[in-house]
């Protein structure tokens, strides 16, 4: 029995080896992301492989891929990894002068917030954050929340909204595709195929409408969650309209190539949403000023030369809405 359950509990290192692998493609990505050697991505791997007795990835020329137990097992590996980085926070945040209280979009806070966050932690030992996940508005009274991380428009004159960053949307492809389907002109994505979001079916048409093109195109594939549709994407099933934050890892080890068109700002924003005159007010002023500044910071690594926007979309951002 005891045996049973040692094999049933690999280590963190292992866990975190094959998520970074299964989430980033190859060995080489990453040992980079881990900071450790692609031979010690291997063994930890291997060694993940060996306790549980099955085989996770198969090693081609041209990185890896998971088996289908392989596919499983990275998206219950990565909710724990996730899990434990929160209640590392947690352990760390020890002062308790300061309590927030957040919701978080799922996809946002995996992808982009909570890499960032130990920054935050360390800078503000004082204050610690509780998670939360919420998808669409947020009843701060019934769910007795400081603050949520909302997409979209501000929606009331009683809440205050924080600005944080645009969403920039790009299209995107597996690097074969894009070599395939070289591009001269907007319009010519339109006799391609096109994957979609469930969630934002007018994506595409914005899009095409941004860029002065007329006309109808050829729908694709639709997906209900974003990282399905880089999974598509990644498979060279077709082009995805994605925001940059969400893909920036994909991006960075080359599993995804923007095409050669403009990125497209969809008049949405990322915004820091609060009731105001909360006990965390003093508290959540700090974040807010920290989230800004790695907005701005993300913001500006993202404005790639040659990646203009569409003119239509190059004004300013909204200013923030309070009482």
């Amino acid at each position: 029995m005891k045996e049973i359950q040692r094999r049933l509990l690999p280590s963190t290192a292992q866990l975190a080896a094959f998520e970074a692998v299964a989430r980033l493609g190859s060995f080489s990505a990453a040992a980079e992301a881990l900071s450790l050697t692609p031979g010690a991505i291997s063994r930890h791997v291997d060694g993940l492989e060996g306790q549980l007795g099955v085989k996770l990835v198969s090693r081609t020329n041209k990185g890896v891929t998971l088996t289908e137990k392989g596919r499983r097992y990275a998206e219950g590996a990565a909710a724990i990894i996730n899990d434990l980085r929160l209640l590392s926070l947690e352990a760390m945040s020890t002062g308790q002068q300061g309590l927030i209280n957040i919701a978080i979009l799922p996809t946002f806070g995996t992808r982009w917030l909570l890499p960032r966050i130990p920054g935050f932690v360390a800078a503000n030992p004082d204050i610690t954050l509780n998670f939360v996940t919420r998808i669409g508005r947020v009843d701060f009274s019934g769910d007795r929340l400081d603050a949520a991380i909302h997409v979209g428009k501000p929606f009331s004159q009683s809440l205050t909204f924080e600005h944080l960053m645009p969403e920039i949307v790009a299209p995107v492809a597996s690097p074969d595709f894009a070599r395939e389907n070289r591009l001269t002109a907007p319009e010519q994505l339109k006799a391609m195929p096109l994957l979609e979001m469930v969630s934002r079916p007018d994506g595409w048409r914005n899009w095409f409408e941004q860029m002065g093109v007329s006309g109808s195109y050829r729908e694709g594939m639709r997906f209900e969650q974003f990282m399905n549709v880089a999974q598509a994407c990644m498979a060279g099933l077709g082009i995805a309209l994605m925001p940059l934050f969400l893909i920036q890892s994909e991006l960075e080890s080359g599993q995804l190539v923007e095409m050669d068109v403009p990125r497209h700002a969809t008049g949405n924003g990322y915004y820091l949403v609060h009731p105001g005159e909360r006990r965390a007010e003093g508290a959540i002023s700090r974040l807010a000023q920290w989230l800004k500044g790695e907005a701005a910071a993300f913001v500006k690594a993202e404005s790639a030369p040659g990646r203009a926007l569409s003119p239509e979309r190059q004004a300013s951002p909204p200013p923030a809405a309070k009482r």
